[in-house]
């Protein structure tokens, strides 16, 4: 089995700073392409940020410039920092792992999600 658990979220102010965190544990072989998507009330789940094995990063529009993801492969762990929030960054956050298991299985791993919650 394959876990990947958030920590971060929280409630900040419009301009504020958050980090959060992502760790995958479990039967992991090898993990791929991690990314952090979210989900505000009434809306589709949307990517945010994803990072290759290799560290290539890609960003969504609306959090270019403010959102920075990185990993760390010996700890099986992604991190998003995320400065100058605005209200509309308000959301549950989920990280995302594309991983090979030990036992040969292949596929999207989900965690439970953190919320973020941004007032003006």
């Amino acid at each position: 089995q394959v876990q990947l658990v958030e920590s971060g979220g929280g409630l900040v102010q419009a301009g504020g700073s958050l980090r959060l965190s992502c760790a995958a544990s479990g039967s992991i072989f090898r993990i791929n392409t991690m990314g952090w998507y979210r989900q505000a009330p009434g809306k589709q789940r949307e990517l945010v940020a994803t990072i290759s094995s290799d560290s290539t990063t890609s960003y969504a529009d609306p959090v270019k410039g403010r959102f920075t993801i990185s990993r760390d492969n010996a700890e099986n762990s992604v991190y998003l920092q995320m400065n100058s929030l605005k209200p509309e960054d308000t959301a549950v956050y989920y990280c995302k792992g594309r991983i090979s298991t030990s036992v040969g299985y292949y596929g999207d791993y989900w965690g439970q999600g953190t919320q973020v919650t941004v007032s003006s």
